[in-house]
């Protein structure tokens, strides 16, 4: 079965007020219950990175667990985890942030990535960048040889890319 980007769009959920009253938040979940879609969005995001050199797949807590692994498992990557504090048991570096909705911190073992690795960082949503934003200063204070940041989800109205510096290339497969 080929699927549209038009049927994945489609198939997100819409949630109104959350995680708090004004935010509408879109349920990728409903993606990955869907097999069909789930095989679809591990399709396009395989062709989009597969001749990048790709030796580390960065997923953020906890959407970009889904996707990540199993990218990363398709690109011969390795796939490392960026966490809420006090979940890494290893030594961690951290960053904190702005988000449309609060202030949050994230980690990633000190020694997740060496100047050997280009990074593919994944998540499920761009909004306004601030996530991604500090998982990728996080990686790149890992000094890797290139980072690549990629999202399931872009919201376009609200420019998240803009956050981003000229030396990261920022994709989606979906744009809303």
């Amino acid at each position: 079965m080929i699927m549209s980007k038009e049927t994945l769009i489609k198939s997100i959920r819409e949630v109104p007020d959350f995680p708090i009253p004004g935010i509408l938040f879109y349920d990728v979940t409903t993606l990955f219950k869907d097999p069909w879609c789930l095989q679809e969005l591990s399709n396009i995001m395989f062709d989009m990175y597969k001749d990048k050199g790709i030796t580390k797949v960065v997923g953020i807590e906890s959407r970009g667990f889904i996707m990540g692994p199993i990218l990363a498992t398709r690109l011969n990557a390795g796939f490392i985890p960026i966490r809420k504090p006090g979940k890494l048991p290893a030594e961690t570096i951290e960053e904190s942030y702005d988000k449309e909705y609060g202030k949050d911190t994230v980690q990633i073992h000190k020694d997740a990535l060496d100047e050997n690795d280009v990074v593919l960082l994944h998540d499920d949503l761009l909004a306004t960048g601030g996530t991604m934003k500090a998982a990728c200063e996080l990686v790149k204070r890992l000094k890797p040889k290139k980072v690549y940041v990629n999202f399931i989800i872009e919201l376009k109205e609200l420019n998240g890319k803009s956050v981003f510096g000229d030396d990261v290339e920022v994709e989606s497969v979906l744009t809303l």
